[in-house]
């Protein structure tokens, strides 16, 4: 019997370890999260930037006729 509750023992302190570890990766996985939300808003940030700037100078861009020759 007293092995009994030594095996119940260790399983118990191998389930308190497995969760400590498992709260650990889980902090560590929502602060990897938030980096990389941040990150993601900063680069859609840059994307549309660049994206305003190439369509300001598609628009000074000369239109061309149908002739192939540009307007002045």
């Amino acid at each position: 019997m007293i092995s009994e509750f030594d095996l119940l023992s260790e399983k118990i302190s191998q389930l308190a370890s497995l969760t400590h570890a498992l709260r650990r990766e889980n902090a560590e996985l929502r602060l990897k999260n938030t980096e990389l939300r941040q990150e993601n808003r900063q680069l859609t940030e840059r994307m549309e930037s660049a994206h305003q700037r190439v369509s300001s100078l598609i628009e000074t861009l000369p239109v061309a006729d149908q002739g192939g020759e540009m307007d002045k």
